[in-house]
């Protein structure tokens, strides 16, 4: 029997010795275990136990990031809220991510920069302008800054990245966002928050002037609204975005006759995440069953099947007035001991 364990972060645990909590539900099974992670969830430290080196820390400025490095590949991010919910923060600025790039980024080979990281709306004016692109506004003044932009130099962070695969990372349900219109990220926030039109045509209407200097037609490109738009400033500078569980997964061929998955929590509102969800769509692709492992399940039969999971099971009984949110390695060890006695052939 060759058993797949893809597993988010349960707990405290992270990916990796998540994974190797759950293998051991297989002890004489062929079990492979890839760590796994979402863009401001944990992706550096699942990508440096996938490539067998430690994560680092990295200090930029004030702000302490994370970084991974082997063999012509490396990855960073800043870690920080990511973009929320409320007024459009108009004055935040993408310059200390940039700033993060300007520190790790390699002279060539593969760099994976996860996108979620500060509040921000700019559009990756700040992320740009801590490489070295030029204007003739401040582009570290956030999209209020932007609204008379007229001329956009990307030539300097373009050179810095030559011999280099850039590849943004954002979280799965954002790689199609859009950055303008109605659809776009200032429309669908500032609507959401009550916000005036004014100040919110305004932003648009910086956004749309950036993303006419960047590059022909990358205001319509899907996934250029990530993350504040910081998706348009890495495909202004030739990168590509990419989700952290496709990154992981998606060269998987198989065969594999079990994939197994973990996280926090189950729920119908998250539905687990998006590492569980990529490992659902990876079984199905491979026509083998899911089976999810959580902290607490708190979903159905019927809605986990929609998913493509065949059964959940809890490491804790589901307390919504008192959850448990920690679980440890022998938990869960425990807890898949006991599911892979049912899922055994």
């Amino acid at each position: 029997m060759r058993v797949l364990v893809c597993s988010d972060a349960v707990g405290g645990l992270p990916s990796a010795e998540a994974g190797r909590s759950l293998a051991a539900g297989w002890p004489w099974q062929q079990v492979a275990v890839v760590p796994v992670g979402e863009a401001g969830g944990g992706f550096v430290g699942a990508t440096a136990a996938r490539w067998g080196v430690t994560e680092e820390p990295v200090v930029v400025a004030d702000r302490v990031g994370v970084r991974a490095q082997t063999t012509g590949r490396s990855a960073a991010a800043l870690p920080g809220p990511g973009v929320g919910e409320g007024p459009v923060p108009y004055a935040a600025s993408s310059l200390p991510l940039g700033r993060l790039l300007d520190e790790t980024l390699p002279s060539s080979g593969g760099f994976l920069v996860d996108l979620v990281g500060d509040d921000v709306h700019d559009g990756g004016a700040g992320l740009l302008a801590a490489l070295g692109a030029e204007a003739d506004v401040d582009l570290r003044g956030g999209v209020a800054a932007l609204g008379s932009l007229t001329r956009l130099d990307l030539s300097a962070p373009r050179a810095r990245l030559e011999g280099v695969d850039l590849v943004g990372v954002v979280p799965g349900g954002q790689r199609s966002t859009p950055l303008l219109g109605l659809r776009g990220i200032t429309s669908v926030r500032g609507r959401a928050a009550g916000e005036d039109a004014e100040p919110l045509l305004a932003a648009d209407a910086a956004l749309q002037r950036l993303a006419d200097l960047a590059g022909d037609g990358l205001g319509a490109t899907p996934g250029a609204g990530a993350c504040g738009g910081t998706g348009l400033a890495v495909l202004a500078l030739g990168g590509r975005l990419a989700d952290g569980p496709g990154l992981a997964l998606d060269g998987f061929a198989g065969p594999v006759d079990l994939v197994v998955t973990g996280c926090s929590v189950f729920d119908f509102a998250h539905r687990g995440g998006g590492v569980v969800a990529a490992a659902a769509a990876l079984a199905a692709r491979l026509l083998a069953p899911c089976v999810v492992v959580a902290g607490e399940v708190v979903i159905g039969a019927r809605e986990m099947r929609t998913m493509g999971i065949e059964a959940a099971y809890a490491v804790h009984e589901s307390a919504a007035d008192a959850p448990q949110p920690s679980v440890s390695a022998d938990e869960l060890a425990a807890t898949a001991r006991r599911v892979g006695r049912t899922w055994r052939w």
